[in-house]
């Protein structure tokens, strides 16, 4: 925050990019509910969230938010084929146990989906693992490998492989340098610290 003014996130904003105005859409991971508060506002939306922390929970409910309180996988299951236009799974894929069945849920319930995860092929990873031997810390992979929520780390290359294999079409894709600032796609899977994809099924 400055001058009192709270710092937009630039991921937060590519997303909204993407969001239809008055559509319906499921948040998962929502985490504190910022994301999702500002599509209602700035979209008109009719948002839906999933988290799991019962603390962000509270934050959501004091946003005024609707949350589910559950995993994932439990949260998708309350709902009905298309019941939403867009499922958000903002920096949260690379947590979930089972990514296979968490996008085909997203995409059971909902026309499109837009994912969102750190990339673990940018070069400052990989100069870490090549300098140091050890796993690598990033600002957006803070986490030693011991006590890291992230299960399934994965690249740009190897995403887009997925969604290949899943029998989705990849509509957009957007993606952040270190800075956390858009850049250009070029060698994206060398150069992006971060990936957001647009998908809907084939």
């Amino acid at each position: 925050m400055t001058n009192g003014v709270r710092r937009r996130r630039v991921d937060y904003e590519l997303i909204e990019e993407m969001i239809a105005p008055g559509s319906r859409v499921l948040d998962l991971g929502c985490g504190d509910g910022a994301l999702l508060q500002e599509l209602v506002e700035q979209k008109n939306v009719v948002g839906r969230g999933v988290e799991i922390n019962d603390q962000r929970v509270l934050e959501c409910v004091d946003r005024g938010l609707a949350v589910f309180h559950g995993d994932l996988i439990e949260g998708l299951s309350y709902y009905g084929d298309q019941s939403f236009d867009t499922v958000i799974l903002s920096q949260t894929l690379q947590q979930t146990l089972d990514p296979r069945k968490v996008l085909r849920e997203m995409l059971r319930v909902g026309k499109r989906a837009i994912i969102s995860f750190p990339n673990f092929g940018h070069w400052s990873i990989r100069l870490q693992l090549v300098f140091t031997g050890r796993m690598p810390r990033t600002r957006h992979l803070p986490h030693q490998w011991y006590d890291t929520p992230n299960v399934h780390l994965l690249t740009v290359r190897d995403f887009r492989e997925f969604a290949g294999k899943e029998g989705t079409r990849i509509l957009r894709e957007v993606f952040l340098n270190l800075g956390g600032r858009r850049m250009i796609p070029l060698l994206e899977n060398w150069r992006a610290s971060t990936a957001i994809f647009l998908l809907e099924k084939a």
